[in-house]
Formats: structure tokens, C-alpha cells, sequence
């Protein structure tokens, strides 16, 4: 698995993206995604970056448990498993805290 997410993390790499309209508050945006599915399991939160919000390369942005963040497209089935998984989670972890 490490391997696996070294060559992941050397493909992901963010940068900032470009002020659009004179606007200060620019956000990170990928420079390219990986074709190779995440491990769920290593996955606790997520995130989109997109053509509309000033990326030039459509993103979820998956952050690891340790921290890492990692780029995949939008528009894989596997990365829409991770999002359903995730967002199932959060949804019992907020009946359960209510």
C-alpha cells in the first residue's frame, strides 16, 4: 500500500490556482489526478475542486488519515463509492452525536 500511495502523491501534487476577477482568496487546485483507485479505508474526508471554482483540472480531493490529500477524478466510479461510504458515515456519526 505504501508504494501505492507514493506513486499516488507524486502525481497530485496542488498548486494555487490563478486570482480569477482580481480576487484574493485563490484555492489549491490539482495539477493532474490519479487513474488509480484510493483504498476506501485509508480515506476520512473529501472535497471538490472544479472548472467552476477556478481549477483548470476537475478534482475530488480525498485527505487520508495521515493527512495526505490526494487528487482523483470526479467522474470514476470508485470515487463515487469512497464519496457514498463517506458520506454514510458522517451521516451515523451525526444521528449518533444528536
Amino acid at each position: 500500500m505504501i508504494p501505492l500511495l507514493a506513486l499516488s502523491l507524486l502525481a497530485l501534487w496542488t498548486s494555487p490556482a490563478p486570482a480569477l476577477g482580481g480576487a484574493n482568496d485563490a484555492e489549491d487546485c490539482c495539477l493532474s489526478v490519479t487513474q488509480r483507485p484510493i483504498p476506501g479505508n485509508i480515506v476520512r474526508a473529501f472535497r471538490y475542486l472544479l472548472i467552476k471554482d477556478g481549477c483548470r483540472v476537475p478534482a475530488v480531493v480525498f485527505t487520508t488519515m495521515r493527512g495526505y490529500q490526494l487528487c482523483a477524478p470526479p467522474d470514476q466510479p470508485w470515487v463515487d463509492r469512497i464519496i457514498r461510504r463517506l458520506t454514510k458515515t458522517l451521516a451515523k456519526s451525526k444521528r449518533h452525536s444528536s
